[in-house]
């Protein structure tokens, strides 16, 4: 009988398990070709220049949305104040920052300081991040409704010039993705500084014993967060050319989605920001166009939503499975 090492495994083990990882990280992106070979089956007319920039609309404010829950996520924290937050810059941005610029532009800024303080809060506190952002989320509702009591507003002109901008070739919404994608896996992923931010959830104890302040790199994750909600939220409303105090509600559970089909997990620091982006477009082009040409009533299709994110996540978990 033929010992084996401590510490090796057969190649075969090996080999299987390097499969196992492949898969994994291509999962977001088999499960946003699944959705559109399924679009393209129902509707083949969709599948074109016109057709993607109907379809993916809403898909650049749900992917900054995405992204700024990713680096709370990144964190080991959860963002339940995202949504409302979103609207409460949408509000901002269609009256303040049309009308008195200076004033709009003082209170976006002022919001991210806000989020990073919360950071602070949370850390030197150590409060639950779910208790404090879900309390943070009827301040934000509170204040949304006190700039804009019913629905209203306009966006600026220059935001609308940006959200309406139609470049050759490949629609705006694609092209605005991946330059997010990229912008955001650079800055996370290929950076000295990067590493620690994604190592405060992956080993905050180590590094405290490196020298890093757990602080700073908490009240960096939450004012990323807050900077982009606040694009969010101003995307959101170039979009649609005015506001509601409601209109980002929907955006916390959709941006929790994203990063998790993504591949992002609830600890450790494992995130993923080509997959949180991948992510948002298939629940973008699965929220509403897919459901839509499969017939499905609305009251039906956020149920349909639901079952089509756990497929997902249990074929992930299956995966991570024959990883192990």
């Amino acid at each position: 009988m033929t010992a084996i090492a401590p510490g090796t495994l057969p190649k075969s083990s090996r080999g299987s398990a390097a499969r196992a990882r492949t898969l994994r990280s291509l999962l977001p992106a088999l499960s946003l070709a699944l959705v559109l070979m399924a679009i393209a089956w129902l509707n083949p007319r969709a599948i074109s220049y016109f057709g993607f920039n109907l379809m993916l609309n809403l898909a650049i404010p749900i992917a900054l949305a995405t992204i700024a829950q990713m680096f709370v996520i990144a964190g080991n924290e959860l963002d339940l104040s995202i949504g409302t937050f979103v609207g409460f810059v949408g509000c901002v941005t269609a009256t303040w920052l049309r009308d008195a610029p200076f004033i709009g532009v003082a209170v976006l800024l002022g919001s991210i300081g806000v989020y990073a303080l919360l950071g602070a809060l949370i850390h030197l506190r150590n409060l639950p991040s779910i208790v404090v952002t879900l309390g943070m989320s009827f301040v934000w509702q509170g204040l949304a409704i006190l700039i804009l009591p019913k629905p209203g507003g306009k966006a600026p002109d220059w935001l609308l010039a940006i959200m309406s901008f139609k470049p050759p070739y490949i629609p705006f919404p694609i092209l605005a993705a991946l330059l997010i994608a990229a912008i955001v896996h650079l800055g996370l992923m290929r950076t000295s500084y990067g590493v620690i931010l994604r190592g405060s959830g992956g080993n905050a104890a180590a590094l405290r014993r490196a020298g890093w302040s757990l602080l700073k790199t908490k009240i960096v994750l939450f004012a990323l967060t807050g900077l982009f909600g606040v694009l969010s939220g101003m995307a959101l409303i170039g979009i649609t050319t005015s506001a509601d105090a409601n209109i980002g509600n929907g955006y916390t559970l959709l941006s929790i989605a994203g990063v998790i089909l993504g591949g992002g997990e609830f600890v450790g620091g494992r995130v993923s920001p080509i997959g949180a982006v991948i992510g948002a477009l298939t629940l973008a082009l699965a929220a509403s166009p897919l459901l839509t040409f499969m017939h499905i009533p609305p009251d039906w299709q956020v149920a349909a939503n639901g079952a089509i994110l756990i497929i997902v996540l249990a074929a992930r978990v299956l995966i991570s499975r024959r990883e192990r």
